[in-house]
């Protein structure tokens, strides 16, 4: 199962769910894969001492994953040419290495939003944990409280909200990331759900407003046996031929606009941070709005818009816009696309942002 059980009663209105499916009436779904092209077993998986960096599980994740799920988890938009640069624009950037300075007791702990970190690092919301996991975004929650650090937990996650936030240890601070729904009920009661269970942060995607081209999903058919949101979705039909992604996000709302951010603010007392900025002017923007409290400088992983600038070169314009309107203290800034390794968040850190998200190197791992 790659979604959560509660996910009709959350993402659909009452009037859209007309019953309790009759599970002989639903044909079995014919696996498309030949098991000889299967991947490898996880016994052929080399020992986690092996591995040095988030390259290596990357190579593994790519031998043992399921095709349709390696297929959604790495796919970018069309020629994946944001895909690559998100990482290869952080080559660029060169170090101008200082010396004779003291860093015998050094500390990497910081706060996000007034919740310590013991890095300056986040998972960020990542769709369909299961996919690479049998518990999916669960085992991330438990990970993250072990290290300290905070997770982002996704709308479309294939666990429930609840699940994940038991998992959670004492003192672990968590945030909930929105896609926002057509149906404004809807997202009012997950959004109170989630401030309700202690969740510190709403960080709302506004960079998917219609879905990227990801031909790599898009040749995979979703196979996954569970009901999904556009089959129940008005009675619209899913084509399960276009890959995971489009199967599972019909309901997000393309009108999103600015005055929903303040809704969204009035519903809620936990701090929005508008996750998908692209622009200085865009930062700026959020900037004058009081209930916004940061911005995450990203292109969602080079999955939407291709040929568009990475996070790592649009952060400096961010920066001087705030600073040229007096605004740079207003709010957090955040990074994610492309980081790798640990001079990717040094970088980051040293051209304005208060932290970075780590995406699909969470899910390889």
């Amino acid at each position: 199962m790659y979604h959560p059980k509660d996910l009709l009663e959350t993402v659909l209105p009452p009037a859209l769910c007309i019953g309790t499916l009759d599970p002989t009436s639903t044909p079995v779904q014919r696996s498309l894969v030949p098991a000889e092209s299967k991947k490898h077993s996880s016994n052929e998986k080399p020992s986690i001492n092996e591995m040095l960096n988030a390259f290596d599980f990357e190579a593994v994740a790519r031998k043992v994953l399921k095709p349709e799920s390696w297929a959604y988890y790495s796919s970018g938009a069309e020629d994946e040419l944001t895909l690559r640069e998100n990482h290869a624009a952080f080559h660029r950037i060169l170090f101008k290495p200082r010396v004779l300075i003291n860093v015998s007791n050094i500390s990497t702990t910081t706060t996000f939003l007034s919740s310590p970190s013991s890095l300056p690092v986040y998972i960020t919301a990542c769709a369909l944990g299961k996919l690479g996991h049998p518990e999916g975004e669960v085992v991330l929650t438990r990970a993250a409280g072990a290290k300290g650090v905070i997770q982002m937990m996704p709308t479309l996650a294939s666990c429930s909200l609840d699940e994940m936030l038991d998992a959670r240890v004492v003192g672990q601070d968590t945030w909930f990331q929105l896609y926002v729904n057509g149906d404004r009920e809807v997202t009012r009661k997950v959004v109170k759900r989630a401030e309700e269970r202690g969740c510190k942060g709403l960080f709302v995607t506004v960079d998917a407003p219609s879905l990227g081209r990801r031909e790599k999903d898009m040749r995979l058919k979703y196979s996954s046996s569970v009901s999904d949101i556009q089959e129940k979705n008005n009675g619209s039909n899913v084509n399960r031929n276009m890959g995971a992604a489009r199967a599972i996000s019909s309901f997000i709302d393309a009108t999103l606009s600015w005055p929903d951010i303040e809704w969204l603010g009035s519903i809620t007392t936990m701090p929005i941070v508008l996750k998908g900025i692209q622009t200085g002017q865009d930062a700026v923007r959020a900037a004058y709005l009081p209930c916004v409290k940061g911005i995450v400088v990203s292109n969602h992983g080079g999955r939407q818009l291709d040929t568009c600038r990475s996070g790592i070169q649009i952060l400096p314009e961010v920066v001087a816009a705030l600073k040229s309107v007096g605004l740079r203290d207003r709010l957090e800034i955040f990074l994610d696309g492309g980081v790798r390794r640990g001079a990717d968040i040094f970088k980051a850190l040293a051209l304005g942002a208060k932290g970075v998200g780590i995406g699909r190197p969470s899910l390889y791992a």
